[in-house]
């Protein structure tokens, strides 16, 4: 093979990997919302 192919394979394989090798897993928070009200508590049939 000429050396152009070869410097343009090897470019193509760096291209690759720059493109996919960079991305990183983005980190997320799930956070449970409070209720608006609070539901009522049974205390005892006087209370």
């Amino acid at each position: 093979m000429s050396k152009s192919i070869h410097l343009l394979a090897m470019l193509g394989f760096v291209a690759t990997l720059s493109a996919c090798g960079g991305q990183q897993e983005e980190e997320y928070v799930v956070v449970d919302q409070e209720p608006v009200t609070t539901e009522p508590v049974y205390t005892g049939k006087y209370k």
